[in-house]
């Protein structure tokens, strides 16, 4: 070991010293007690006589260049070395750089999701997280299968990959409608898990839960119940090891590295507004629905298509147009005055040439009226929500519901965040609409799939958030009971 810390010193000692990135900078603080115990340390515990000399910093650049599994190896030689090595900056780097998610994603999953549900966060107690520890337990975690049973296209994939593997759309693999829940679920299920070549025995899953039966009534609270046990009863019986089943809005959420905040998720056919308070949806403030969806602006587009003769073979056409060409206005009559058109090549159809109907399109998401929908905004939805949050009083301060995260497909339109941000502040008072900020998708139309992945790769996963066979049938004894 001495001799290959002796050859990485040699190539080193000729280089300056690299600034570390901002990443780095921004947890520097969690850091500071780690090395202070290092320099009290090693005036006690040798480091070895070749070592000895060299200033700390030096040595953790060099370490860096050893790599983490050496890294670890060191951490037997003396006590004096496995201080040095345990130093956060040092994970830090490593999880930067030998680590398949982004920095921000891992620090934000382990220090607010690690726990499980309900979250708790310790944002005194950050300098006492190991990223040593915390290197050490993702690379042990399982892989897992993710699916997002979106309203209109299913993601699916792993856990360990970048992007999900594939997606297709969700009415083809739910099987007949008039079958029995049970019947469909397993159907869905198992198409993916075949398509994924994977035995449901081998891995975990998570999943999300579309967003559905809204209200806080009693029999909503029985239909969500009965949608979440039916979805663990099928798996369960298909041998699968464990479940973490998360609503969508939730899920879109973490994926843009928040614990509260309202979501706006712009489905197939309703586009649903939710508060969201530390991971829990606040059904007692009230999830606002809008009917509109991403097949009402597909439809509106063929509609202006048609009117502007303009012809196409199929709604595929027009969805491709609508994601590649349209776009939100920031003022909708000046935009009017301008020339907006625009060309697009669909391949094996051919070229179309669109113009008003690029904005227009998005246009109805504030103006139903336009397409003929009597039905409010979605900034007069997302300001009604706000009120209601403002005066259901959950928390001392406003601050947690003035973010606003979108997620779906259709949300991912250019323009959408900032027009929506702009309507807020125009239709809210001053005081409540300072602080107000608008986020698009994170991860385009895959945001709920990544918010899984944070999920499924945490350190404590799958034990802090998933439920076994086991816990599931203790827990519906339990219901029985009662």
């Amino acid at each position: 070991m001495a001799m290959l810390l002796r050859k990485v010193w040699e190539s080193v000692s000729n280089r300056s010293c690299s600034t570390s990135n901002c990443a780095t900078h921004r947890t520097i603080q969690i850091t500071t007690s780690s090395y202070s115990a290092i320099m009290t340390t090693s005036s006690y515990s040798s480091l070895g006589a070749l070592f000895d000399e060299i200033p700390l910093d030096i040595l953790v650049q060099i370490v860096k260049l050893v790599g983490p599994k050496d890294a670890v190896k060191l951490s037997c030689v003396s006590r004096a070395w496995r201080l040095l090595v345990s130093d956060n900056r040092l994970w830090i780097y490593f999880i930067q750089n030998h680590h398949y998610d982004p920095w921000d994603s891992v620090f934000f999953a382990e220090l607010n999701l690690r726990s499980g549900y309900p979250l708790q966060t310790f944002p005194s107690q950050t300098g006492e997280l190991s990223f040593l520890r915390i290197f050490v337990q993702r690379a042990q975690v399982p892989g897992s299968v993710i699916i997002d049973g979106g309203s209109g296209y299913c993601k699916f994939g792993w856990s360990k990959y970048a992007c999900p593997s594939g997606r297709s759309a969700t009415f083809l693999e739910f099987g007949n409608i008039e079958s029995p829940m049970y019947s469909r679920l397993r159907h869905f299920f198992a198409t993916f898990y075949s398509r994924m070549q994977v035995k449901p025995s081998t891995q975990p899953i998570v999943l999300s839960i579309p967003i559905c039966h809204y209200d806080d009534t009693e029999s909503a609270k029985a239909s969500r119940r009965q949608l979440k046990d039916a979805i663990h009863t099928v798996l369960f019986d298909m041998n699968v090891p464990s479940v973490c089943a998360i609503n969508q809005a939730t899920l879109a959420l973490y994926a843009a590295r928040r614990t509260s905040g309202i979501v706006v998720n712009i489905g197939f056919q309703v586009t649903s507004v939710v508060p969201i308070l530390h991971g829990k949806v606040m059904r007692k403030v009230g999830v606002e629905v809008i009917g509109l969806g991403a097949l009402k602006l597909t439809g509106f587009l063929r509609e202006l298509m048609q009117q502007n003769n303009i012809s196409f073979e199929s709604l595929y056409t027009v969805r491709t147009l609508k994601e590649n060409l349209c776009y939100v206005a920031d003022d909708y009559k000046t935009e009017l005055l301008k020339d907006t058109q625009a060309s697009l090549e669909v391949p094996a159809v051919g070229w179309f040439t669109l113009s008003k109907e690029r904005f227009q399109t998005g246009e109805i998401l504030f103006q139903p009226r336009i397409a003929g929908v009597h039905s409010m905004g979605l900034h007069q939805a997302v300001a009604l929500c706000m009120d209601h949050c403002h005066d259901a009083e959950l928390t001392g301060d406003d601050a947690w519901f003035k973010t606003v995260v979108l997620s779906g497909g259709t949300a991912c339109l250019p323009g959408l965040a900032e027009r929506l941000e702009k309507e807020l502040h125009e239709l809210l008072s001053p005081s409540q609409a300072n602080g107000i900020k608008v986020i698009p998708p994170t991860h385009g139309a895959d945001t709920a799939w990544f918010g899984a992945k944070f999920i499924s790769n945490l350190s404590t996963f799958p034990a802090s958030w998933c439920m076994t066979k086991k816990q599931f049938r203790r827990k519906s004894r339990v219901n029985l009971m009662w």
